[in-house]
């Protein structure tokens, strides 16, 4: 009874911060969400010369393809960031961002990195939650009834990114025997696997965005090392990129796990009890 009694409070905590925040949480998972993208474009410009030489060298494809490819990254990762901010075009910006992430992911060879590979999945997911966002809701027979047994693409694209964003949280495991390691493994465990099959949905994405932004500030704080140090842009792009995950999270927060959920389920079940307790009384 006590436990049913800690989560019912929990879920309440979750439920009035929902409230408080619904009319900018949306958008502050939008900026949150493409701030990994925004901080590498503006890296390309500053650092052109270094990113060219880098692709020039690893590639062999000269001086031209090099710079083009540069110019392919700045130009792509800021209009797409501009386009999403703006609310204009958002499924073309969401798809040139999947480009960019995957022409990277190539180039940099982050494909033999599994440690990076789970990451950009985790950011793709990101991606893919904001994908469906942007997707407005088909017309039902009857508005504000859900439809029964129904599934559009919009609803699969939240299942697929609500799995794939929880792949940086695998990322984060520590396997060693002490004891803080394994208690924080056991409850990051659980807390992804909520979120990845959609049941308490809302109050696990929250708490793990309060753990990854604790997490992100303690391992990741760039302003901390100087900038002429390797370390710096290693650990800023780290801790952006994990901010692009807590913006996917808070979507999760603020828009729910979607139709391919456990608590979708759970609705749809209440409703027929519901409906099969109006036909008995008829």
């Amino acid at each position: 009874m006590g436990q049913n009694d800690l989560m019912s409070n929990a879920e309440d905590v979750a439920d009035q911060f929902l409230r408080v925040t619904k009319q900018y949480l949306p958008h502050v998972a939008r900026l949150c969400l493409i701030s990994t993208f925004l901080e590498d474009g503006i890296r390309m410009w500053f650092q052109w010369n270094e990113q060219r030489d880098y692709i020039e060298a690893t590639w062999s494809c000269g001086y031209f393809l090099a710079a083009c490819f540069v110019l392919l990254n700045l130009l792509g990762q800021l209009g797409g960031c501009v386009l999403i901010l703006s609310r204009n075009f958002v499924q073309y910006a969401c798809f040139a961002l999947f480009g960019i992430l995957s022409l990277q992911t190539i180039a940099y060879s982050i494909l033999w990195d599994l440690k990076f590979l789970m990451r950009n999945l985790a950011l793709g997911g990101g991606l893919l939650l904001l994908l469906a966002e942007s997707r407005g809701e088909g017309k039902s027979m009857f508005a504000g009834v859900p439809s029964m047994g129904e599934h559009s693409p919009k609803q699969y694209m939240q299942l697929g990114g609500r799995v794939l964003l929880v792949l940086m949280f695998m990322t984060l495991l520590h396997f060693d025997p002490s004891f803080i390691s394994i208690l924080q493994n056991l409850v990051g465990t659980a807390l992804i696997v909520l979120v990845a099959i959609g049941f308490k949905t809302k109050l696990a994405a929250l708490t793990l965005v309060l753990w990854l932004f604790a997490v992100n500030v303690y391992f990741n704080a760039f302003w901390m090392v100087p900038a002429y140090k390797p370390m710096h842009d290693f650990l800023k792009y780290d801790f952006f990129q994990t901010m692009s995950v807590i913006g996917g999270l808070l979507l999760i927060v603020a828009l729910g796990p979607g139709g391919v959920s456990m608590d979708e389920k759970k609705k749809l079940w209440h409703l027929y009890k519901w409906f099969a307790v109006f036909i008995l009384l008829l």
